[in-house]
């Protein structure tokens, strides 16, 4: 999930081109990575922070509902039944029982009305980008968006990986 080399061609080619673009909109690759090394300093992970803000010294990023820690919990135990899958578009639903399903389903509901968004401080730099939860919500299929994972979940290395690859 959260190794790049793992990835098949068309999710290095889809990461590598998300992360272009957002760094070219928050004033550059370097002021992007400010930021996610500001996310990672949060422990345990910064979206359950309470302020629903984290600040770098050029960039910020936002979001529009508090996360508490036992859907951060949920959702972490689900991707790590996932850590093995080799791109970013598997199923949540996929392996779990009925009783985990069901709690799958209702995180999705909790997380899907959320979005983040990151905004350069200075103008002059950008109109920044958002981006949600879910790439895909349906009956029998979840997929987180690629763009959460890699910010949220992945390294850094993994995030100058993907901007490194040539498409």
């Amino acid at each position: 999930m959260c190794n790049f080399n793992k990835q098949n061609d068309e999710t290095k080619a889809f990461l590598h081109l998300f992360m272009e673009k957002a760094s070219q909109k928050v004033g550059g690759v370097n002021f992007l990575l400010l930021l996610i090394e500001a996310m990672k300093a949060k422990k345990p992970n910064a979206m359950i922070y309470n302020e629903c803000k984290i600040s770098s010294n050029h960039t910020t990023i936002r979001w529009n509902k508090i996360i508490f820690k036992d859907k951060f919990l949920l959702l972490d135990s689900v991707l790590q039944t996932h850590k093995s899958s080799e791109g970013t578009d598997f199923n949540l639903l996929s392996g779990l029982n009925d009783k985990t399903r069901k709690k799958v389903i209702n995180l999705s509901r909790t997380l899907a009305p959320i979005e983040f968004i990151v905004t350069p401080q200075n103008h002059n730099d950008g109109e920044g980008f958002s981006f949600k939860v879910f790439q895909e919500i349906g009956d029998d299929c979840i997929k987180l968006n690629p763009a959460f994972l890699a910010m949220f979940f992945c390294s850094t290395e993994f995030i100058k990986k993907a901007l490194k690859y040539e498409v």
